[in-house]
C-alpha cells in the first residue's frame, strides 16, 4: 500500500513550492518512485518540478461528457488512454494533473470510471504526494485509502491561519482518514507568536515548523525557474527538510 502525503492550504501561501521541496527531499532520501498529483484547479506543480504537461484528467472528463469518445472506442478504453496521456513521466517521479473542476451537468459516469483507473494507477507507486486546493474537492475521489500525512501550509496572516484550521476540520469531515495532520507556516519572518500558538492549540492542530522568507526562492519564482532545483544549503530548503525529517519516517 502506498505511503501518501497530501498538502493543502489557502492560495498564495506557497503550498505548491513546499510540495516541490517535499518531492526533492523524498528523492534524496530514496523514497521513490513518487506519483505527484496536482489536484489544485490552479495547477502549477509542473512549473515547480520543471516538467511540461500534455493533458489533464479534467479535460478527459469534459470530453467524455460532451460525447467526444471516438467511434468504435469504449468509454473504458477512452478514459484509460487519456489517463496515460495525462501522466508525465520522469526518472524519479511521475506527475498527473487533475485540471479543471467539474462544470454543469452530470459527471457520474466519467467520475466513476476515473476513480477506478486512478486507484489502479496509485497502486503502482510506493509514494504519493498530492497537492490540493483549500477545499480538497479531489482528495476523497483520488483514493479510497487513508492519507498517511496531511500537511497544511499557511503564511503568517490571521486569514491564512484561519483557513488552515478550517482545512484541518474539513479533513476530519471528509473522512480521508489522515493519520497525522501537521501545519507548516511558510514565508515566516519570525517564530510563531503566542497568539498563533493559541489559535493552533484551540484547533488541535500540530505546528511542525516554519519556513523563512527567502530571496532566492522569490527570484526562482520570478524567473520561472523550477524551485525543485534550489540548492540544498538554501535556508528555506534546509528549514523544510528539517520539518520533513521530523514528520516522515
Amino acid at each position: 500500500m502506498p505511503f501518501s502525503i497530501a498538502l493543502a492550504g489557502k492560495g498564495g501561501t506557497g503550498k505548491t513550492t513546499i510540495a516541490g521541496m517535499l518531492i526533492k527531499y523524498m528523492i534524496m532520501k530514496e523514497k521513490k518512485p513518487i506519483l505527484a498529483v496536482d489536484a489544485d484547479s490552479n495547477a502549477n506543480l509542473n512549473e515547480v518540478l520543471g516538467v511540461k504537461i500534455i493533458d489533464t484528467i479534467g479535460n478527459a472528463r469534459e470530453d467524455m461528457k460532451k460525447g467526444k469518445v471516438p467511434s468504435g472506442m469504449t468509454k473504458d478504453i477512452f478514459i484509460s488512454m487519456r489517463l496515460e496521456e495525462a501522466l508525465t513521466e520522469t526518472d524519479n517521479f511521475d506527475l498527473i494533473v487533475m485540471g479543471q473542476p467539474e462544470g454543469q451537468g452530470c459527471y457520474c459516469a466519467a467520475n466513476s470510471l476515473l476513480t477506478g483507473f486512478l486507484e489502479k494507477l496509485t497502486a503502482n507507486y510506493p509514494y504519493i504526494v498530492m497537492d490540493n486546493e483549500a477545499g480538497m474537492e479531489h482528495i476523497s475521489r483520488l483514493t479510497t485509502r487513508n492519507v498517511d500525512v496531511l500537511l497544511i501550509v499557511s503564511d503568517t496572516s490571521r486569514r491564512g491561519l484561519q483557513a488552515a484550521t478550517r482545512i484541518h476540520k474539513l479533513s476530519q469531515e471528509l473522512n480521508i482518514g489522515a493519520n497525522k495532520s501537521h501545519l507548516i507556516i511558510n514565508q515566516a519572518k519570525n517564530g510563531p507568536s503566542d497568539m498563533v500558538l493559541d489559535i493552533l492549540d484551540e484547533a488541535g492542530l500540530n505546528l511542525a515548523g516554519t519556513v523563512p522568507e527567502d530571496d532566492t526562492l522569490y527570484e526562482y519564482d520570478l524567473n520561472g525557474r523550477p524551485t525543485i532545483e534550489m540548492p540544498e544549503d538554501n535556508d528555506a530548503v534546509k528549514a523544510a527538510f528539517g520539518i520533513f525529517d521530523k514528520i516522515i519516517n
